[in-house]
């Protein structure tokens, strides 16, 4: 696990400085704190920060061919890299170290860009081809690894972290007031797009050539598409389930460095520790994270699987304290980010690195077997409203007109207005109409032409299958999971300086779920049904069972009691720079209301909270 970044002028008479690239890789030495290297010439330079995981010693970046006319910078594992590293060898190429990031450059140079369709596991590399003057870059299937890049009329910059970018040009800093909308929106910046104009996204799935003179192509090499096979029966598919996901959890255990497992005490993070413990001589290490509000703790399910595998298990508990993060989070994240849950995983990275250098986590199991609150709630919602399309968005939206803030039930009228085909697209922090209150007049004039959830509409009527329940669930791979869930683990980690994998998200695996029918998935009120069926012949009825948490933090009593002051002092101070941009009297309103009790909006105030650092953090 690494950190990569680069630089190219497009005028090959204009050489890129050591200086430069040495900065870049300076700024991510978290990312790789054993090992730096990089490759400068002419017009082109490539950096690397090493975290030796696999051939601690030959393993250095960045890696050419034999006659060095191909060089690559690589972030993330290949699991498959030993079988295809035989295959290779077999057409004649040779080998230098035992490194997966060597069979990449040879895979490239048998297959070209099409190398990305034979790697099993988690990646995002640039290849820069000396012969034919062209860059290659690639990120892997579900976003698991991050890739950033600038990219103008003179040069294309790139790297794992936005801050590489903006130490290489002013040009990149100016603020995007669409993807505040969509921070605000949705919590996060989604699709390609961050809060600066011109920094991107390369998206999960996808591959960018640069050619001389800097034409730019971007295609996607992987998709996912429900194909549902009815002709299996249950007990096959939890075979299949069990076999495929046993397979995936061996191969996510190669490493020559101590590994172990984030242990939430839900299903997902469970079943991945029980077939480490199947696949493993040795007891487990498990890390997890608790706190004092009973509501939020799940530590007694995550001891009951410690005990059942004998793990060497780890605990700790989160303070409201831990709000003195922020300003350390808001750089690791580089951009505003709402979900309040990096708190406690940067705590379980920290703790669990005093250990391990490794972890598996469970991430991906809600999106891949629909196990979110929010799919059982849209599809009551979808079968309730009997309306037509017309009819139900006049009457729905003059019920939530209607219905005051502080009744419970408001939030669903919201939804039940908009198109019965994707209204989940609308789920959000902040609502449309509360955002029109929210911003600035002048602001929202330009926003209102086009608000942040337009490309969610897009992506989920577009997803081509007409099954609304997968629909939700592609949406979310999309969106929620890469911009949301991946990269608060990926950041919260790699500041710690440790690897987290996810066996769950191997493609192939995610390929068989897609094949599962929704009835199966999500049976009657039973969510990830298939998947618990599948997992009850190693976790005990208790942590099948029980309600979903979630890794959620108590900010609700926190932000009543503990931290009431500090939340007063942030964000009724009307000077800051948050109030170029947002109204500080609706701002108000909305503490105000929250600290009465008439609604919980500790989500609205968290992303307020997170973009006031921010913004104090750019001045």
């Amino acid at each position: 696990m690494c950190g990569i970044c680069g630089k190219i002028h497009f005028d090959i008479d204009r050489p890129v400085l050591q200086d430069d690239i040495h900065k870049m890789t300076k700024l991510i030495t978290h990312r790789g704190p054993d090992d730096s290297g990089f490759y400068v010439k002419k017009n082109v330079g490539l950096g690397f920060r090493r975290l030796s995981i696999i051939d601690l010693d030959t393993g250095h970046q960045p890696l050419s061919n034999e006659d060095g006319t191909i060089w690559i910078v690589f972030n993330g594992e290949i699991y498959n890299h030993l079988s295809l590293r035989e295959q290779l060898i077999t057409k004649g190429h040779k080998f230098k170290t035992r490194t997966d990031t060597e069979t990449i450059v040879h895979l490239f140079e048998e297959y070209g860009s099409d190398c990305v369709k034979y790697l099993r596991g988690m990646f995002a590399f640039a290849i820069w081809d000396e012969k034919h003057k062209k860059l290659f870059c690639a990120r892997d299937r579900f976003g698991i690894k991050p890739f950033f890049y600038f990219l103008d009329h003179e040069k294309f910059i790139f790297g794992t972290e936005i801050k590489c970018i903006l130490s290489q040009t002013k040009s990149s800093s100016a603020l995007s007031i669409p993807m505040l909308d969509q921070y605000l929106t949705y919590g996060y910046s989604s699709q390609e797009g961050t809060i600066y104009q011109n920094i991107q996204k390369l998206r999960p799935g996808h591959i960018l050539d640069i050619e001389h003179g800097g034409k730019v192509k971007i295609n996607r090499f992987w998709d996912i598409h429900y194909n549902p096979d009815y002709s299996k029966k249950e007990e096959e598919w939890c075979k299949l389930l069990d076999d495929k996901l046993s397979e995936s959890v061996k191969a996510h255990l190669m490493s020559d460095v101590p590994i172990g497992a984030f242990l939430s005490g839900g299903v997902d993070s469970s079943a991945v520790v029980a077939l480490m413990s199947k696949n493993s001589s040795t007891p487990v290490k498990t890390f997890s994270i608790g706190f004092k509000e009973e509501e939020f703790n799940e530590l007694k399910y995550a001891r009951e699987v410690a005990k059942m595998y004998n793990t060497e298990h780890h605990e700790q508990i989160v303070e409201p304290e831990s709000i003195g993060l922020l300003p350390h989070l808001v750089d690791c994240y580089d951009e505003p980010f709402a979900d309040s849950s990096a708190i406690p995983t940067y705590f379980v990275s920290k703790f669990a690195r005093e250990h391990i250098t490794v972890a598996l986590s469970g991430d991906g199991g809600d999106e891949l077997f629909a196990g979110y609150n929010k799919y059982q709630r849209m599809m009551n919602m979808r079968n309730f409203n009997v309306l037509p399309e017309g009819p139900s968005k006049h009457f729905w939206g003059a019920m939530h007109k209607m219905i005051p803030n502080s009744v419970k039930g408001k939030g669903a009228t919201y939804y039940l207005s908009k198109p019965k085909n994707s209204f989940p697209a609308f789920l959000s922090i902040w609502q449309q109409a509360e955002r029109e209150k929210l911003f600035k007049k002048e602001l929202w004039q330009d926003i209102k032409q086009s608000p942040a959830e337009l490309s969610r509409i897009e992506s989920f009527t577009n997803s081509g299958s007409s099954d609304f329940l997968f629909n939700m669930q592609k949406m979310d791979m999309q969106s929620y999971m890469v911009d949301d869930v991946l990269t608060k683990v990926d950041r919260a980690s790699m500041q710690n300086s440790l690897e987290v994998r996810v066996p769950i998200l191997d493609h192939e695996f995610a390929e068989l779920t897609s094949r599962i029918p929704s009835e199966l998935k999500m049976k009657r009120t039973i969510k990830k049904y298939i998947f618990k069926e599948a997992m009850k012949k190693h976790l005990p009825e208790s942590i099948i069972s029980h309600k979903k948490q979630g890794f959620s933090v108590p900010m609700k009593a926190w932000f009543k009691d503990d931290l009431k002051e500090y939340v007063n002092d942030r964000l009724l101070n009307t000077k800051g720079p948050l109030y170029d941009y947002l109204d500080p009297d609706y701002v108000s309103k909305i503490v105000k209301d929250h600290n009465k009790g008439m609604r919980d909006f500790n989500d609205k105030i968290w992303s307020l909270l997170f973009l006031d650092q921010w913004l104090n953090s750019r001045k």
